[in-house]
């Protein structure tokens, strides 16, 4: 008489790995807590402090829009708007060279991919400590530093839509003897022009939202003011700054949303 066979959905060998693997994820859990010192004392109320913090904003001092959000509230668009232009050309050439169906010289693609890694690797907060350092507080570091944050993504990602891009066009004009710049014209750009609207608006839709936090650093923006009225402890202000981006980052998500859907 035959022994049943048991299904199981592991093999040995796997369920061993796992078990591995839970014990070292809550060794790992237990060993960040440790280091990081969380005083349970300051979890116990923290309901109630944010209960208190919420209504210390409430209501918010609408008389401090006209003083000092709006204008904040215009510079944190000029910034996000021009950092995201100068990105934009900064990083199109470079995307062509990380291109390796466009440019087939490795030393080249590898300077250009290393370039999009130095700069999604630096947070914009810290291009903006960076900046503000060398051009001080203002919204020049602001643009600057949403630029330099910018060329890593949009570079990476127009590069790979011209890697993607079908290679018959281009042997056709190839065949015909079209010069390289038509090939550029005629051949890739009509293929990745929808991805280009895409990610310069999607970018542009990110840095609305990072640049309203890069004056907390000094580098301009509705931060300067979201860090004024922090340090004043004026939160019916703060209520209001933070009501204000919250409302600025979801029509700026709609809007964008929109034009890509529009244009994809």
């Amino acid at each position: 008489m035959s022994v049943p066979r048991v299904w199981q959905r592991f093999t040995l060998a796997e369920r061993i790995a796992r078990a591995i693997l839970y014990v070292c994820v809550v060794i790992a859990v237990v060993w960040s807590i440790r280091t990081i010192e969380v005083i349970p004392e300051f979890l116990y109320d923290a309901p109630e402090q944010t209960a208190d913090l919420f209504s210390r904003m409430w209501p918010f001092d609408w008389a401090f829009y006209p003083k000092a959000i709006h204008a904040a509230l215009i510079e944190t668009f000029h910034i996000a708007t021009l950092g995201t232009l100068i990105a934009i050309v900064l990083a199109l050439p470079l995307s062509f060279l990380a291109a390796r169906n466009f440019v087939s010289n490795p030393l080249l693609n590898f300077v250009a991919q290393f370039i999009f890694v130095a700069s999604r690797s630096v947070n914009s907060l810290i291009w903006a400590l960076l900046f503000v350092a060398i051009f001080g507080p203002g919204a020049l570091s602001g643009v600057l530093s949403i630029a330099f944050r910018s060329i890593g993504f949009v570079g990476k990602l127009f590069g790979e839509a011209l890697e993607e891009a079908q290679v018959g066009p281009i042997e056709a004009l190839t065949a015909a003897g079209a010069p390289r710049s038509m090939l550029l014209v005629k051949g890739y750009w009509p293929q990745v022009e929808p991805a280009f609207w895409s990610i310069a608006l999607l970018r542009w839709d990110i840095n609305i939202r990072e640049s309203a936090v890069l004056g907390l650093v000094g580098a301009g923006g509705i931060g300067v003011a979201l860090d004024a009225a922090m340090n004043n402890l004026y939160w019916d202000q703060v209520g209001l700054i933070l009501a204000v981006i919250f409302a600025v980052v979801i029509v700026t998500e709609i809007v964008t949303s929109s034009i890509r859907s529009r244009i994809l």
